[in-house]
C-alpha cells in the first residue's frame, strides 16, 4: 500500500511537463544529475556549520567586538518574586496598570517596585548587545562568502545573461560540480538556521522569519529534485545579494560607528530593492511562471515551485516597507538607523542612578553613606 501511495506521489505528470519524467534524471553517458539521496549530505553540513558558529563567534566575534568596544551593559535582575514571576510568564510581561496595583497588593511591594521589577525581568529575557554582534559578524561572514562564491559559479554561465536559458534542455541539464557544492552549502547553512533557532536572537518578525527558512529550504529541496538548479542558483544568489550589506549595517549600529551604519544600510536599502522587488518578480519569477508555458502546459510541480516563489516574495514586500520605514526615520536628521525589528532594552533613572552608585564602590572600594541623586532623564539603548 504504502510502495503504490508513493507511486501516486512521485508520479511523472505531477512533478515533470508532459513526456518527460524521474527517468531524464538517470546518470548517462558521464553526464551526472541531481538525486533525491544527495540531500542527506546538507544534515552533516548544518551540524559543521553550527560547530564552526561556535568557534568562530568565541575566537573572532569577540576579540572583533572588543576592539571596536562593544560591550554589553550592566543590567540589574529582577529579585525572585512568585506572584510576580507568575503572572509575568503566565499572563502577560506588560502588566496594565490596574493589573499593578493589583498585584502590589499581592505582593506587597510598592506600584513602583512592581513596575521596577516588570522592567527588570523584561530586560533579563532580551539578547546582549554582544550576543547580537556575535550573530551579526557570522551571518555576514557567511552572506558574503556566499555571494562571492554563487558569483564565481555563475559568472560564466549564459543563464546569468539570459535567464530563458535555464529551460534549455530542461530537465537534461547535467549537474556541474561547482552547482552540487553551491546547492549543500546554502541548503546546510539554512537547515542550521532551523536548528539554531531556540537560541538565536528573536525579533518581532520571528514567525515571518520562521516561514522565509522553511520556504527557503522547501524552495531550495524541490528545485533540486526536479532538477530546476539553473533557477536556483540565481535565486540564491539574488538572496545573497543584500543579506551580508544588512549583517554588516547590525555589526556598526551595535559598535556605535552612526554615520557609517547609516551609509551601508541607505546601500543595502537600495540593493535588497532592486534584487527583491526588480529582478526577482520581473526576471526571475517572470522566468519561471510566464516564459515556461510558452514551452509546456502547466503541471503541478510547476504550480508548487512557483507557489514558494511567491511566498518569499510577499515576505519580501513585508520586509521591503520595515527596511523603508527605517530609512525615513534616518534620513531628516543624523540619528543611527534602529531595526525595527529588535526589542528595546528598559532603562531609567533609578537603574542608572543605581549602576552609578556600584560602579562608585567598586572604584572607591568601600561604601558611601548618603542618597543616590536620582536623574529624571529617560534613556533607551538598542
Amino acid at each position: 500500500m504504502l510502495s503504490r501511495l508513493s507511486e501516486q506521489i512521485w508520479a511523472d505528470w505531477i512533478w515533470f511537463p508532459e513526456g518527460h519524467g524521474w527517468a531524464d534524471l538517470t546518470d548517462r553517458d558521464g553526464q551526472v544529475f541531481p538525486k533525491t539521496q544527495d540531500l542527506w549530505a546538507t544534515i552533516p553540513i548544518a551540524l559543521c556549520f553550527l560547530v564552526c558558529r561556535q568557534i568562530f563567534e568565541r575566537t573572532v566575534a569577540t576579540p572583533f567586538a572588543a576592539l571596536l568596544g562593544v560591550s554589553d551593559k550592566q543590567r540589574f535582575r529582577a529579585p525572585p518574586n512568585p506572584i510576580l514571576e507568575s503572572y509575568f510568564c503566565s499572563t502577560s510581561k506588560h502588566p496594565t496598570q490596574s493589573s499593578i496595583e493589583s498585584l502590589s497588593k499581592q505582593s506587597g511591594c510598592s506600584v513602583r517596585q512592581v513596575q521596577r521589577w516588570f522592567r527588570r525581568r523584561r530586560n533579563q529575557d532580551r539578547p546582549s548587545k554582544l550576543k547580537k554582534f556575535r550573530e551579526a559578524c557570522w551571518r555576514f561572514t557567511f552572506y558574503l562568502l556566499a555571494f562571492f562564491a554563487g558569483l564565481a559559479v555563475l559568472i560564466d554561465k549564459p543563464w546569468l545573461h539570459d535567464m530563458k536559458q535555464m529551460w534549455d534542455g530542461f530537465p537534461k541539464m547535467p549537474l556541474l560540480p561547482s552547482q552540487y557544492w553551491y546547492y549543500m552549502i546554502e541548503l546546510g547553512f539554512y537547515i542550521s538556521l532551523i536548528f539554531s533557532v531556540a537560541t538565536d536572537v528573536k525579533r518581532k518578525d520571528f514567525k515571518e522569519q520562521i516561514i522565509h527558512h522553511v520556504a527557503t529550504i522547501s524552495l531550495i529541496s524541490f528545485s533540486w529534485l526536479v532538477n530546476y538548479i539553473r533557477a536556483g542558483t540565481l535565486i540564491m544568489l539574488v538572496h545573497d545579494a543584500s543579506d551580508y550589506l544588512m549583517e554588516s549595517a547590525k555589526i556598526f549600529n551595535y559598535a556605535g560607528w552612526k554615520k557609517t551604519c547609516n551609509i551601508i544600510f541607505t546601500v543595502f536599502a537600495a540593493v535588497f530593492i532592486v534584487t527583491r522587488l526588480v529582478i526577482l518578480p520581473f526576471w526571475i519569477i517572470y522566468t519561471t511562471w510566464v516564459y515556461p508555458l510558452t514551452l509546456y502546459p502547466p503541471f503541478l510541480g510547476f504550480y508548487f515551485f512557483n507557489g514558494l516563489m511567491l511566498v518569499l516574495q510577499a515576505l519580501h514586500i513585508f520586509w521591503a516597507v520595515l527596511i523603508l520605514r527605517m530609512v525615513v526615520k534616518f534620513l531628516p536628521g543624523n540619528g543611527i538607523v534602529e531595526d525595527e525589528r529588535s526589542d528595546k532594552e528598559e532603562t531609567d533613572s533609578e537603574d542608572e542612578a543605581e549602576g552609578r552608585e556600584q560602579r562608585e564602590k567598586f572604584k572607591n572600594g568601600h561604601v558611601q553613606n548618603g542618597h543616590t541623586l536620582l536623574n529624571n532623564n529617560h534613556s533607551k539603548a538598542d
